[in-house]
């Protein structure tokens, strides 16, 4: 079996040692599948119908173009790579928007209901293997909410997402996570007194036998007091301390509205990334956000020109240039990717349809070189020519880099042991 050994992890922990700061990763989840044509595999010499409306410009890396509209993470081509060569397994048949979620999150087949986690997503094995490493800081964390393939499965709900809820792009309300917020008059001095009450019963308690179950109630109440009451946690969701020039930087979204019904949606994510920062510098070790709805079947150029690749361009660019200039690029990965590609063929609305054969990601950081491609696709980017990769072998790229153990095994709720993954190895091509 492939993936991450006991040494690839022992390797990691010292690198992590030596950094002095704990690895993350940053997850951004463009949910709806972007086009691979319109992006980072542009195919300039195909047929119109192919190629469409956009145009490849050079990065600040020779022979490496990318999408015209995306000037700024051109301009920075050598902080990151890309992998061109992303493809489904064809055993997993159509994965299609959830069941295609549950795929590149969990790194096995989607389960009978793709709304729910059959298998533990990334964040949650993360969670369980990692977050005792620190208990008073959150280990996985999701802006704003839950989306298919991020839940927890068998692993329980202690290592399901910490979710804020309120989204941090929303500049008509100041950004405040509900779960941190205390009830109306009560303060941190009344929590903390609280506290020290429980610690004297806890004492009475402990000298009566009790179950498995209350003791891993005992942590899951330790970590939820430590993250009320501390105020790492706090400071890291603080989004109101950022200076203005930085907020900027990353920009607010324009409100889009799609001309066609199946032209995407764009809720704005801008001040997600900057968010996802905030926290990966506070020492969360993985965040997902969801930056989707690039579901472009309708209307796919104006779309993308008037909803996606601006703003992308500006926040993404912002965020690999952040974490650069912070010393965090080294200890941080960032991947970007959706769920599946889109049809290299244009269909009769101007959109492009779900396709699973072939497919790309961004990745950025945590060891990766700058300015690679990774794999090759053939001349309509349908199939992959060169070099294949699954979604495994980015989870497993994530894994390595995070110190987890891919080889555990964690009995599911019928007692089956069933491993971190299934298959997939790291990428070496980009290290």
């Amino acid at each position: 079996m492939g993936g991450v050994s006991l040494a690839n992890v022992l390797q990691a922990e010292a690198q992590a040692a030596t950094s002095k700061r704990p690895h993350s990763v940053i997850l951004l989840h463009m949910r709806g599948g972007p086009s691979q044509l319109e992006t980072w595999d542009m195919k300039p010499t195909a047929p119109v119908e192919i190629r469409g409306e956009f145009k490849p410009i050079a990065t600040s890396v020779p022979g490496v173009q990318i999408c015209e509209l995306l000037p700024q993470t051109a301009a920075i081509m050598h902080k990151w790579s890309i992998v061109r060569s992303l493809e489904h397994p064809k055993e997993y048949g159509d994965v299609s928007h959830s069941r295609g979620d549950q795929v590149v999150f969990t790194g096995h087949a989607p389960g009978p209901n793709p709304e729910e986690n059959a298998y533990p997503s990334v964040g949650s094995i993360v969670a369980r293997q990692l977050q005792s490493h620190d208990p008073a800081m959150l280990a996985y964390v999701m802006v704003p909410r839950m989306i298919p393939g991020t839940g927890s499965a068998y692993l329980g709900a202690t290592f399901q997402p910490f979710q804020t809820m309120s989204d941090p792009d929303n500049r008509s309300v100041k950004f405040e996570v509900p779960n941190l917020a205390l009830p109306t008059g009560v303060d941190h001095g009344r929590v903390a007194d609280r506290r020290q009450l429980l610690k004297s019963l806890d004492t009475i308690r402990r000298d009566v036998e009790v179950s498995g179950s209350l003791h891993a109630l005992d942590g899951y109440q330790q970590q939820a007091w430590e993250i009320v009451t501390g105020s790492r946690v706090r400071q890291a969701f603080d989004l109101e301390s950022e200076p203005q020039a930085v907020r900027d930087r990353y920009g607010y979204a324009p409100k889009y509205q799609a001309r066609m019904r199946a032209g995407g949606d764009n809720p704005g994510w801008n001040q997600r990334l900057l968010l996802a920062r905030r926290l990966v510098e506070a020492g969360v070790r993985l965040v997902t956000v969801d930056v989707r709805w690039w579901d472009t079947h309708d209307d796919n150029f104006w779309s993308l020109k008037n909803g996606f690749l601006p703003p992308f361009d500006q926040c993404y660019s912002a965020l690999i240039e952040d974490l650069d200039q912070r010393g965090l690029l080294d200890t941080t990965m960032v991947v970007a990717w959706g769920e599946h590609g889109r049809t290299p063929r244009i269909n009769g609305t101007a959109g492009r349809d779900h396709w699973m054969s072939a497919f790309s990601a961004a990745i950025a950081g945590g060891g990766v070189k700058g300015g690679r491609t990774v794999g090759e696709t053939d001349s309509h980017a349908a199939t992959v020519k060169e070099n294949p990769k699954h979604p495994q072998d980015v989870l497993a790229t994530m894994y390595r880099h995070l110190g987890v153990d891919t080889t555990t095994n964690y009995r599911d709720h019928a007692g089956r042991p069933k491993p971190v993954l299934p298959f997939g190895k790291p990428i070496e091509e980009l290290f």
